[in-house]
């Protein structure tokens, strides 16, 4: 439907449906309708006749306040604080201009329930803003802060793009038979560097831009990349959009390249995983430039791709092209991560792709969503594929964690544990909190160094994407874990070095987790040649890693070292602790596509090692009787 014609449905539909009230403007931005009106809070009263606007064009549909009517900040704020008690402790009030919201994050949302509505309607009322209550977060995320205040300087480009956007998914559909098709890119019959493209007659969609870790200390970045000079891809800017997975830079750390080579287009993701890969981003491009490594974007490349970025909350489903819908879905890998559902035409093709899935419950995450209703290909990550790959249960990984802990305070030794900075570090955490709590290991410092205390931070800050029981302890600030006091933020070079040299026992969790650079690379030339200490890897170690060659037996290493070559000995105990994997293992993935909703005629492989890949696809085509395959990089298959 084109842009004219969707407005022209809203018109005509709103003087049936909302026939009393007066608006101002209506306009598109992305797949959304936007409806401004003078008297807003008057459209909000009946969500049911916003429903049924929404089914009758097929569009959601978003009521503003219109912005002439909109009180300048300053005195919006004061009014604010004068309607909601001073108890109730507002700890921080923002605007979203864009949006027309006010926020108000408040220490005790629980304390105005029932109250709220009233509250609400009075703020409203006076000041035109659309509140929104929302809890303090228990800890402080300086990356939200930055996205947020980035976000608001950027409001009139925003909209431009957001406008521009609408037009290009409205555009006239391309007659003809239709056809869909999926290209590897990148992470097909390996670890790394993810990225595919879904092709249509009318639209191209990539997913997920990855780099390859073992390519990290490379001297030339673009060997870490996908094949982005595979022909389907140009010009860039015929591509309708990105859909990223989740966060790590596997999937993600190519994104801001693209940016910088002239896409200009829609990224979208869910915010946690918005705020994480600003996160992990900057961080890479930091150290890329403290090392001297040459490193393929700029920080000016990564707000550009910030700045076009579009958020989608699980389960609500858009228009990203003509004849393309997506739906996220909970993929239980890390937080934010999404497993997901393109829906293709009119029912004419559902592909549903994985990412990184991890099909149980988890200290952090309900299991991986697949309640999906219709699927005709499910594309399916392969890691721990093997038909040997079955993990331990998370009690008893936790269990094995609380043995070395207990035995390396014995031995007087220090315990280094490289972790990512998203996921296992607040998994490896929960568990050291809980063992301490329960009485089962001693009290000992806990170091966080990296960004693990800052993504821990944007984890408080989204506990909707986290368990139940996690959840209610985030909200309950004596309960929460991550505030237990036996964790300790390494928040200086000065700091390293005094933990460098202190006598122990004690653990430090440190990036990266493939120790493929970051600062755990500090504590290892240092601790490494001291049989007393412990290297405890609690994830997965991709070929060609430092992590990969410890784990295979190597004892002798060349580390460089700001331009200089460091001879290490290895002589730390070196301990792998399945099952604090975001993976899931061969029978969770089985379990996974047995239990689905809908089963798939067709399961492709990827994410996996060449002969896990193979032979956990050779596998499902014995055991449930479907057409199953692991393509190759480069490998285009027509879906339909």
């Amino acid at each position: 439907m084109q842009f004219q014609e969707v407005i022209s449905q809203t018109k005509e539909n709103l003087e049936i449906i909302f026939p009393n009230l007066d608006y101002t403007n209506i306009d598109l931005e992305g797949a959304n309708v936007i409806l401004y009106s003078k008297e807003s809070d008057k459209f909000l009263e009946n969500p049911e006749n916003i429903k049924k606007l929404a089914q009758a064009i097929r569009r959601r549909v978003v009521v503003r306040p219109d912005p002439s009517v909109l009180i300048p900040e300053d005195e919006a704020e004061e009014r604010i604080r004068e309607i909601i008690p001073k108890e109730i402790g507002i700890s921080d009030i923002y605007f979203e201009h864009d949006s027309g919201e006010v926020i108000i994050e408040v220490d005790d949302p629980e304390s105005i329930q029932g109250q709220d509505k009233q509250f609400l309607n009075q703020i409203r009322k006076d000041i035109k803003w659309a509140p929104r209550i929302m809890r303090t977060p228990p800890i402080k995320s300086a990356t939200i802060k930055m996205v947020r205040e980035f976000l608001k300087s950027e409001a009139e480009e925003r909209r431009k793009f957001l406008r521009n956007l609408a037009r290009r998914i409205s555009r006239d559909p391309i007659p003809g038979e239709n056809y869909a098709r999926l290209t590897s890119l990148g992470g097909w019959r390996e670890v790394g560097r993810s990225s595919s493209l879904l092709m249509t007659k009318n639209s191209k969609v990539m997913i997920d831009c990855g780099l390859d870790p073992a390519a990290v200390d490379s001297d030339d970045p673009s060997s870490g990349a996908p094949y982005l000079n595979a022909p389907e891809l140009w010009p860039l800017n015929s591509i309708d959009g990105i859909v990223l997975t989740h966060a790590h830079m596997d999937h993600g750390g190519f994104l801001p390249y693209l940016y910088s080579i002239g896409y200009d287009g829609p990224l979208y993701l869910t915010a946690p995983t918005r705020d994480l890969l600003l996160l992990l981003l900057m961080d890479y491009v930091k150290l890329g430039l403290s090392e001297n490594r040459r490193v393929p974007y700029k920080m000016e490349d990564i707000r550009n791709m910030i700045r076009h970025t579009v958020t989608l909350n699980y389960n609500e489903t858009t228009d990203i092209s003509p004849d393309i819908r997506v739906t996220l879905r909970n993929a239980g890998h890390i937080l934010g991560s999404s497993i997901v559902h393109f829906h293709i035409g009119e029912g004419f093709h559902n592909l549903l792709m994985s990412g990184d899935i991890k099909y149980m419950n988890s200290w952090l995450f309900n299991a991986a969503d697949n309640r999906v209703p219709r699927v005709e290909t499910f594309v399916t990550e392969s890691t721990y594929g093997g038909k040997n790959d079955f993990q331990p249960t998370r009690q008893e990984a936790g269990e094995r964690l609380a043995e070395i802990v207990r035995l390396a305070v014995e031995r007087k030794g220090k315990i280094l544990i490289p972790v990512f900075a998203v996921g296992r570090s607040q998994e490896v955490m929960l568990v050291l909190e809980e063992k301490y709590r329960l009485g089962e290991i001693p009290k000992i410092p806990v170091y966080l160094d990296g960004m693990i205390y800052e993504a821990t931070s944007i984890h408080t800050a989204y506990p909707e994407f986290l368990n139940t029981n996690l959840r209610e302890s985030i909200t309950k600030k004596k309960e929460n874990p991550f505030l237990s006091d036996i964790f300790v933020r390494v928040d200086a070079p000065e700091k390293r070095e005094e933990i460098v040299n202190d006598v122990g026992p004690f653990v430090v969790l440190a990036t990266s987790g493939m120790m493929n650079g970051g600062p755990v690379m500090e504590y290892f030339t240092s601790w490494a040649d001291d049989e007393r200490n412990f290297l405890v890897f609690v994830g997965y170690q991709a070929d060609r890693t430092l992590g990969r060659k410890i784990l295979s037996g190597v004892k002798q290493f060349s580390i460089r070292k700001e331009g200089t070559i460091r001879e290490v000995t290895m002589n730390m105990t070196v301990e792998s602790v399945d099952g604090f994997s975001g993976h899931s293992d061969r029978k969770q993935l089985m379990k996974y596509i047995e239990s689905m909703e809908s089963r798939p005629r067709r399961i492709l492989v990827n994410h996996g090692d060449p002969v896990k890949a193979q032979e956990f696809s050779r596998s499902i085509s014995l055991k449930y009787g479907l057409e199953s395959y692991a393509p190759f990089n480069l490998e285009t298959v027509r879906l339909r």
